[in-house]
């Protein structure tokens, strides 16, 4: 963990989402092979990783992301001539899912319950996912409205939801796109919205 995140670093990140799980979640291969990581092992694993993380900076702030679901039916088809049976439930992944979620209210860790959050959609099997496993854009928007929703509703000092960060160049610039007057320049910087789209 001290080669990805170094204590002594002069600069601390300011937020750190933490996703493991998916592949760990498998079950195991019968030669013994494979990403399989017993449950215990994984939830030790985790603690380590976050009690790091915490350690870093007293303003560092950390999210975890849970085990998502798999589309199993799916996940059966995609055995081939490459790849040996895939051992994927949602049984499992609910199993790991929930003792993540459980470790991160133990050390007060802000969690999102993918296992959740993904099947509250109807169609989730097939719009939230590519191959069964990997997520599709409807899974990731998912992902990401998780994400910002804790940081918009979290309490801590200083807020990092984008909207109340302060804008890296918020002073006007001639380099600036020209406003129509053709005298001016429009400063970006506070816009939140793109074309058509307003931005949570």
């Amino acid at each position: 963990m001290d080669q990805v995140f170094p204590k002594d670093a002069a600069t601390q990140p300011s937020l750190v989402i933490v996703y493991f799980g998916g592949n760990d979640s498998m079950g195991p291969h019968s030669s013994g092979l494979g990403p399989h990581v017993p449950l215990p092992e994984y939830i030790e694993n985790m603690r380590k990783i976050l009690i790091h993380i915490q350690g870093l900076s007293e303003r560092t702030r950390i999210i975890v992301l849970s085990c998502p679901p798999v589309n199993e039916e799916k996940v059966r088809g995609n055995t081939s001539g490459v790849l040996s049976e895939l051992v994927r439930t949602n049984e499992l992944c609910q199993s790991y899912s929930e003792a993540c979620i459980k470790l991160c209210k133990e050390l007060d860790v802000k969690v999102v319950d993918l296992f959740t959050a993904l099947q509250k959609r109807d169609d989730w099997r097939n719009a939230c996912f590519t191959d069964g496993i990997h997520l599709a854009a409807e899974g990731s928007k998912i992902v990401v409205k998780e994400i910002l929703s804790v940081l918009k509703e979290a309490d801590w000092e200083p807020c990092l939801h984008w909207k109340s960060l302060s804008t890296e160049f918020s002073e006007n610039s001639p380099y600036d796109l020209v406003a129509a007057d053709g005298k001016t320049t429009l400063n970006p910087s506070e816009w939140t919205f793109y074309r058509e789209i307003q931005w949570d």
